[in-house]
């Protein structure tokens, strides 16, 4: 950090296990990567290159090879990998990755219908090779799934090889966990919340206030996911108390009292 200011919450440095954040790309160009990368580079974990994008992105390769030599883990998004699924087409989805050089993978079922134990069983087959994404929810506004569902999901899918389970919001951040208007469920995530660590769930917060919601749940180490590229540093504020909304989430009481915050 540029200077020294006390009664911030201590972040672990890269490879965090907590904490993290995940970056969408969208389609960046390379040269926009490597200014996200000279400014953002120490604050991002991992980077998933949103949806179908990686398709019709101009010199992917060039851009994953960036990103890994930053230290990043990054995956192709999980529509894609549906739509290979949906095509019969898993073994051209493995070389795919294998082409890509890429040293993650997400497997997701949030546009198809797809059995519980067969998206298991594609977890295990790509956690033998790459860092494994799960993603539960669906993408489709009003369905509703079981809070009880969710958590068996969860728990069977880092079970069957997933590194970190994602909780399913879209880029728009208004479906699955969270209400047509952006507001979290709140009583479906402290039921998810009561089975599943916490550390092992990244939350896709793409709004701000899902991500100041998050913070205060939870501390400045929550999972935070579907990130703007240029929301990386604004969040990392958030995280450490230094932005309003957070400003008195981490002080110690003493402080809160003298400023008047009690």
């Amino acid at each position: 950090m540029n200077f020294t200011l006390p009664y911030l919450p201590e972040r672990q440095e890269k490879p965090r296990k907590k904490g993290l954040t995940m970056m969408m790309d969208k389609g960046l160009s390379v040269r926009q990567v490597e200014d996200f990368l000279s400014a953002s580079s120490e604050l991002t974990d991992i980077i998933k290159l949103g949806f179908g994008t990686s398709y019709v992105t101009k010199n992917i390769e060039q851009k994953i090879k960036l990103y890994k030599e930053a230290g990043m883990k990054i995956y192709l998004g999980g529509t894609l990998f549906e739509a290979f699924i949906v095509r019969n087409m898993f073994d051209d989805y493995m070389k795919l990755l294998d082409k890509l050089k890429l040293n993650a993978a997400e497997v997701s079922d949030g546009s198809i219908v797809m059995p519980h134990d067969k998206k298991c069983e594609y977890i295990n087959k790509l956690s033998k090779n790459f860092t494994v994404f799960s993603e539960v929810g669906s993408k489709e506004a009003g369905i509703i799934i079981h809070p009880a569902k969710w958590t068996v999901m969860m728990n069977k899918e880092l079970q069957a090889g997933s590194w970190k389970v994602i909780a399913e919001a879209r880029e728009s951040g208004n479906v699955g966990i969270y209400r047509a208007n952006g507001t979290a469920h709140t009583l479906l995530i402290n039921k998810i919340l009561a089975k599943v660590d916490k550390d092992n769930i990244i939350w896709e917060a793409p709004q701000k206030p899902q991500q100041v919601w998050f913070l205060k749940l939870l501390g400045s180490d929550t999972n935070l996911g579907n990130i703007a590229y240029d929301d990386v540093i604004p969040l990392e504020t958030l995280r450490l108390g230094l932005r309003g909304d957070t400003f008195f989430s981490f002080l110690p009481k003493e402080l809160k009292q003298t400023s008047g915050a009690e």
